[in-house]
């Protein structure tokens, strides 16, 4: 386990830069327009006797560089967006955080970004208010790993609990990566201000509001976790189940579908194991369409679910009607 945390801060410094913001979520330019965002952002779902809703945070349009597949030639990636007849000059990337529902409680996995974001982002509590809930109503916050955008939702920009009265449940073995004080000194400069972030966001949280789970745990009836390392060092996924139906939060196992899940050995810049992230990726698309169940993505396009199926070398997301 100490080698695979040695090889993440080896090879991850571009994938957890990336996600402190202050770079890359910041190349939207004026002259691409603004990002598409949904009439309705919350989209309902139920499944056997819970209900998923899927809340839309916001969405960041940024120009498609060199950079963003690691592996793969533009002119390459470029194709494959035409062929699905979409842009080739920009990337939309949409933020969804979803809402279980079971009985009278109620759990919401990832929590996109309050008021910490850019501009087209942070929509998350108003769409929720629009299916009819509180911050307050939220019982458990359920976290997939800890880049920032995921994360910054649990605190306002003021410091203030965006939710409460929840209960937040993280992977243990994410939460000892990000919160060790000596890997913090030793990542370079480029790499701080993430582990500096996660310090923000959870640090100073009383034991009984901050609950560590190990992967493969079963966080609440209906709700179990799953390893998926790869694109941080303990990012975990959720399958909820209830009266035979099924539904798998895939967090970040693909960035866009329509280039990770169509080709899922290309690497996102995001990726902080790349390697890591393509097993990962092929081992539970592979599992989602052998139990033909309905995935939820943080970053499909809203309203991010549905179902996947198996396309060429890779897999076709085709979203709920």
């Amino acid at each position: 386990m100490m080698l695979q945390r040695r090889h993440f801060l080896a090879t991850g410094m571009a994938g957890a830069a990336a996600l402190t913001f202050s770079s890359v979520w910041s190349q939207s330019t004026p002259s691409l327009g603004a990002p598409s965002m949904p009439a309705t952002g919350f989209k309902r779902m139920k499944l056997g006797a819970m209900e998923v809703i899927a809340l839309h945070d916001g969405a960041l349009r940024r120009p498609l560089g060199e950079e963003f597949v690691r592996n793969a030639p533009l002119e390459q990636v470029k194709s494959l967006l035409s062929s699905q007849n979409l842009p080739t000059e920009y990337v939309d990337i949409p933020f969804t955080a979803f809402l279980v529902v079971s009985g009278g409680t109620k759990f919401l996995i990832d929590t996109g970004f309050a008021d910490n974001g850019p501009p087209t982002t942070g929509r998350l509590r108003e769409n929720l208010a629009a299916a009819g809930y509180k911050p307050e109503d939220i019982n458990h916050v359920i976290l997939s790993h800890y880049h920032g955008d995921h994360i910054n939702g649990v605190r306002a920009k003021d410091g203030s609990l965006v939710y409460p009265n929840a209960t937040i449940h993280v992977p243990a073995p994410e939460h000892a990566f990000w919160m060790d004080d000596a890997r913090m000194e030793a990542a370079p400069p480029a790499m701080k201000g993430a582990f500096q972030n996660v310090r923000r966001v959870l640090g100073g949280l009383p034991a009984d509001k901050l609950v560590q789970f190990q992967p493969g745990a079963e966080l609440a009836p209906g709700i179990v976790s799953s390893a998926a390392f790869g694109h941080t060092p303990g990012m975990a996924v959720f399958t909820v189940t209830s009266e035979g139906q099924s539904f798998m939060y895939v967090a970040d196992v693909t960035n866009i579908p329509s280039l990770f899940a169509r080709s899922p050995e290309w690497a996102v810049q995001f990726d902080m194991d790349a390697e890591m992230a393509r097993q990962t990726r092929r081992r539970i698309f592979d599992q989602v369409v052998k139990d033909n169940m309905v995935a939820g993505g943080f970053h499909f396009p809203f309203p991010a679910f549905g179902k996947l199926e198996a396309a060429g070398k890779g897999y076709q997301f085709v979203p709920v009607a």
